[in-house]
């Protein structure tokens, strides 16, 4: 068997990032990870490969994060906010 596996804090000096951006990612769907137990993340050598395709950046490609998340001026507030700025309305 070829895989290898690491834990956040392997897998974060492995990448020379934080440990909090790897959990941040993994957490939030954007990055491959397993779970062990009772949610012990865990990384494959595979997950990292991916991980760092996912992170490159290439010459004269657009930021994929201009076109996923557009700026927008409008401010959005949660929907219990939006209640009661309506009955203050």
């Amino acid at each position: 068997m070829d895989i290898e596996f690491f834990e956040p804090a392997e897998a974060a000096a492995l990448m020379r990032c934080t440990e909090s951006w790897l959990r941040d990612g993994a957490t939030s769907g954007k990055f491959p990870h397993a779970c062990w137990g009772k949610g012990k993340i865990i990384f494959t050598s595979e997950h990292i490969r991916e991980i760092a395709r996912l992170s490159e950046i290439l010459p004269g490609a657009e930021s994929k994060q201009s076109t996923e998340h557009p700026l927008t001026k409008q401010r959005l507030i949660g929907t219990r906010s939006k209640g009661r700025l309506a009955t203050v309305n």
